[in-house]
């Protein structure tokens, strides 16, 4: 029974299954306010406790999950979903009151409410410093630090993994070019970000949380967040082993592992398996299928959505804050869609010009 119950952990966790599972109940939550319920949220959080209580009784599982530098991982995530759901709950609680014609919870004692900085804001940041030292140091004591010999050429870790803050971009490599996922996704994550305020001007929202009021411009924010993020995190950190390879939680990290990874351009498909014929040798003619595919992504796409799905986003941008909206939009797409035809079809590259060494 329990090895069964394993069994079914292991297969659920497979990177296709568990990104479209995590990506179902997301949705569900954004869609239904009952998931942020006191109630609700306390269950899973303690459901998800004795998951991971219960679950150290696998030495597979306890063997990752207790490495010195996974154990703040754990305890992160934990505190992501509490103030997810502070957050979210703090929104839906302000919808209900301005349903009823009440202001915010942050504007009920007046807008003009006024915060000291002493003791108000000092007292507290010192409280914190204290509070922050003092975890510091017990966590210094009981753990030891994961600081391994200097680096050595002849001896490379497998896996050889970046600190978890760059688990996601490394995911990233594994679908995409290092010039996409090393800089210009990266670079359009911190521009999209920044460009935010001056794309969307709607006044609804400032200084109090609110989900009704915004509901479409905050399930972008956090599906990106949450799924493109931290969920890649979670993969990086706990699912990927030996030669990145993919491995349920409570699988033996096998270094002998090995699948056969048959990766296959999109142009192999159309030319070859489709067509039945071989590959042009001009590389341009070669790869048409995906310059066509981009092209209608990129270029046919937002006009599209601009008449149908997204036609009052562009009513009320304009045209030129819409092609910087719906760009950044469908660029944050782009991943999930890649992770799973590589995952589903073993397609490597949409379009593959390595002569001109420009691989999407």
């Amino acid at each position: 029974m329990v090895d069964a119950l394993k069994g079914a952990i292991n297969f659920l966790t497979a990177p296709e299954i568990f990104i479209t599972l995590a990506s179902v109940l997301f949705f569900l939550s954004m869609r239904y306010k009952a998931f942020w319920a006191p109630k609700v949220a306390l269950a899973l959080g303690i459901l998800g406790a004795i998951f991971l209580a219960v679950s150290m009784l696998d030495h597979n599982f306890a063997l990752i999950v207790k490495k010195p530098d996974n154990v703040p991982i754990v305890a992160m995530l934990f505190l992501v979903g509490f103030f997810v759901w502070l957050s979210m709950h703090q929104a839906h609680q302000n919808d209900e009151r301005i349903a009823r014609g009440e202001p915010p919870n942050e504007a009920s004692n007046g807008e003009n409410e006024k915060t000291w900085v002493w003791p108000d804001l000092v007292y507290t940041e010192l409280l914190c410093m204290i509070i922050g030292m003092i975890v510091l140091v017990v966590w210094g004591l009981a753990f030891h630090a994961p600081i391994e010999e200097a680096a050595n050429p002849a001896r490379t870790p497998n896996p050889s993994k970046a600190p978890w803050y760059f688990l996601g971009l490394q995911e990233m490599l594994v679908y995409y070019d290092p010039w996409l996922a090393g800089v210009v996704f990266p670079s359009l994550i911190i521009v999209g970000l920044m460009a935010i305020p001056y794309i969307d001007m709607n006044p609804k929202g400032n200084g109090y949380y609110t989900f009704k009021e915004r509901k479409v411009e905050i399930t972008i924010f956090m599906f990106g967040f949450l799924i493109q993020w931290v969920l890649l995190v979670i993969l990086g950190t706990f699912l990927r082993g030996p030669n990145w390879n993919f491995f349920g939680p409570y699988e033996y990290w096998d270094l002998h592992k090995l699948l056969a990874l048959n990766n296959v351009n999109l142009s192999e498909y159309v030319w070859v398996k489709a067509l039945g014929v071989g590959l042009p040798k001009n590389m341009f003619v070669r790869e048409i299928p995906g310059i066509l595919a981009t092209l209608v992504y990129v270029v046919v796409l937002p006009g599209l959505l601009a008449r149908t799905w997204l036609k009052k986003y562009f009513e009320k941008l304009g045209p030129w804050r819409y092609a910087v909206f719906v760009m950044l939009l469908l660029l944050q797409i782009a991943l999930p869609i890649k992770m799973m035809l590589r995952w589903l079809f073993d397609l490597k590259y949409i379009v593959a010009l390595p002569e001109i060494f420009f691989n999407i």
